[in-house]
């Protein structure tokens, strides 16, 4: 069930089922669903529409247009002179006196 009109569809075949005279088991087994779902169908509520997941903020998040003002700079550097991840990391370690989780150099 990808999609909620897939849903839909489902909830009316159980229905439809349903009046042709199948028991609760057997439009579980045929439309391989829960007996919630069955029972949903059968009291003629809607599918619930999917919740989006709240996207987690992340530990990145602060320092981002540090970075991309960073990597901005880089666009008119010759190439051997643009950082790396790793100059990047350093730079931000150096900078702003963060701690870092599993970092050695951290005091």
């Amino acid at each position: 069930m990808g999609n909620s009109q897939a849903k839909v569809e489902l909830y009316s075949a159980i229905r439809k089922d349903h009046l042709l005279g199948m028991s609760m088991r057997s439009l579980q087994q045929v439309h391989n669903v829960t007996w919630r779902t069955v029972r949903r169908a059968l009291d003629g509520k809607w599918p619930e529409p999917r919740k989006k997941p709240r996207r987690k903020e992340s530990r990145l998040d602060p320092y981002k247009p540090l970075i991309d003002s960073m990597l901005k700079a880089d666009l008119d550097a010759p190439s051997k002179q643009r950082h790396t991840a790793q100059r990047i990391f350093d730079r931000l370690v150096e900078g702003h006196q963060t701690v870092v989780p599993g970092c050695a150099d951290n005091s």
